[in-house]
């Protein structure tokens, strides 16, 4: 039981109430330990901190790192690869490429050395479940898990339209656990399932979804319930209808109204705040101040941003209609692959542009939200990885965020009419170290319901990250002096020191399972695989678990 001491680092752990303290972090067993009370015991190592910020690891809580949708990502943009640099193999590491969608190997590795310890996966379908875990077994040093589809799965649908609530729940807790997965996403719930029908995609929350005699509100009230009956740590996970539109800001504000109070997290808000008409940029606006008021009068609520970076990326998403959509703008190739009950993809190469006024503005909604959000543990740093732009950006969010003359320098290299269609140009805050702290870690941690994760108090998980302060917070950002993961030093100065494999965090909630023989007669009815070959099993989860507790209420 070796005793690892951080000594003399200036502490930033907002879950700790800690705002830019001196003081020292014990580590013990892969966990952090209050210091010991006796003075005679002494640390077996010993990093001087001093001068250096200590923050927990950072966790990622919505991107697109693994799965089928990746892996077609992959294949389908080799030049996005050949011109992106490589990640080397070294005596300790493997190889990698990077680009806008990483390999399984570059991924564990650039997150490490930008001092992320935890990313989630947003958008697996069940029947990709083994995929995606297999993937993971692949992605090192980082702890991860998965959100699973639910807003267009069949029997969802059905029961749904049934209001049977029972089977509902039963159906969902089973196929959490079936899947390993962690928590409930919802993507244009309703509105994939008909465009998979060769219909247009829905638009309005109560049109019907043909042949389930159901509509969006519903689906999205029912899995709501449904998620806080499980207690679930983590809330309904909502990709709102309308996605990219503009004029979505309407749909956005009228999901949130019809979650009536019931817990949900809002994600990529930023592709969901448009103001305007159809096909008509003369209209395009803004209409954060609208969106952000309401979250902020309703504590049930809580976001991550899906920031737009200028330049080339590629647009994932469980989004079906949106990729077809992206395409037809675009001229772009385009890739859909739809999985049968379950739910829909597509995949579209994208570049976003300072020039063009539609890309500028969408970059200037992402930075309102972080500002006009006032509570910060509401609000949560992602680009949607890769839609938005790569993690890898992280770091210059942080300076637009905590640099206001920054902010406003780009702002003028920007198309002109944004100054006149977003209220960013009037926005003087500026981030504090604190609350990037928050909006990387403790905030994301808490929101997730991961309560070892995300700060430096006894009993939390020792991923740590220390940086060496700068005026310059992007280049601060993008090189930590350390990364420990586990209470090991895994990165020093950029250069991974361990090749080590995190483990992969998962749900499995009770239920009734009196309704299993149901479940599975519709499953034989449908699928066209077997039900025994569904579920994952553990030895999926080749470098360990955590099952992460339901707590009903």
């Amino acid at each position: 039981m070796s005793l690892f001491l951080i000594a003399n680092g200036t502490v930033y752990d907002p879950a700790n109430g800690i705002d830019g303290v001196v003081r020292d972090v014990w580590i013990q067993d892969a966990k952090i330990i209050a210091p010991p009370t006796d003075p005679a015991i002494e640390p077996d190592r010993v990093l001087d901190a001093t001068g250096l910020v200590v923050m927990p690891g950072g966790v990622d809580m919505h991107a697109h790192i693994a799965g089928p949708k990746v892996n077609v990502a992959r294949k389908m943009r080799p030049e996005d690869k050949r011109k992106a640099p490589v990640v080397r193999r070294t005596p300790r590491t493997r190889s990698g490429t990077t680009g806008s969608v990483p390999s399984t190997f570059a991924t564990g590795y650039l997150y490490a050395g930008l001092g992320y310890t935890t990313a989630f996966d947003a958008a697996i379908p069940p029947l990709g479940a083994r995929h995606a875990h297999e993937e993971f077994a692949d992605t090192p040093v980082i702890d991860k898990g998965f959100l699973v589809l639910f807003g267009n799965n069949h029997y969802v649908l059905r029961q749904v339209a049934a209001g049977d609530r029972d089977k509902l729940r039963a159906y969902v807790a089973w196929l959490l656990g079936a899947a390993k997965g962690f928590g409930v996403k919802l993507v244009n719930p309703g509105g994939v399932e008909v465009w998979k029908q060769g219909r247009d995609n829905i638009h309005d929350l109560d049109a019907p979804v043909e042949h389930f005699n159901t509509t969006p509100r519903q689906i999205i009230t029912e899995l709501a319930q449904t998620a806080m009956d499980l207690g679930l740590p983590h809330p309904v996970h909502i990709h709102c209808n309308n996605l990219g539109l503009p004029g979505n800001w309407l749909t956005t504000k009228a999901t949130m109204e019809a979650l009536e109070g019931r817990r949900a997290h809002l994600t990529h808000i930023q592709f969901h705040s448009y103001g305007g008409g159809p096909d008509d940029q003369g209209t395009f606006c803004s209409h954060v101040p609208q969106l952000a008021d309401y979250v902020n009068s309703h504590p049930n609520l809580t976001v991550d941003v899906g920031q737009v970076l200028f330049g080339s990326t590629t647009s994932m998403t469980g989004d079906g209609p949106l990729g077809y959509y992206l395409h037809k703008v675009t001229g772009h190739r385009w890739a859909n692959i739809d999985t049968e009950m379950e739910a829909g993809c597509g995949i579209v190469p994208i570049v976003y542009r300072d020039k063009s006024f539609v890309h500028a503005l969408q970059w200037a909604i992402g930075l309102e939200w972080y500002l006009l959000v006032k509570d910060p543990w509401r609000v949560v740093m992602s680009t949607d990885h890769p839609n938005g732009g790569s993690f890898l950006a992280y770091p210059e969010i942080v300076q637009l965020l905590m640099d206001r003359t920054y902010r406003q320098e780009v702002l003028r290299r920007v198309h002109p009419r944004v100054l006149e269609r977003s209220v960013l140009k009037d926005l003087d805050r500026e981030y504090t170290l604190y609350e990037i702290a928050i909006i990387t870690r403790a905030g994301p941690a808490r929101i997730l319901g991961l309560k070892n994760k995300g700060h430096l108090g006894p009993g939390a998980d020792a991923d740590v990250t220390i940086y060496t302060p700068s005026a310059d917070k992007r280049a601060m950002f993008e090189l930590p002096r350390y990364v420990i993961k586990a209470g090991e030093i895994i990165v020093e100065k950029g250069e991974i020191r361990q090749d080590v494999y995190g483990k992969t965090l998962h749900v499995a909630p009770p239920y009734d399972e009196g309704v299993l023989p149901d479940i599975q007669k519709w499953f034989e009815s449908y699928y066209t695989i077997q039900f025994a070959n569904y579920p994952v099993d553990e030895s999926y989860l080749a470098h360990g678990s955590e099952r992460i507790e339901c707590r009903r209420s």
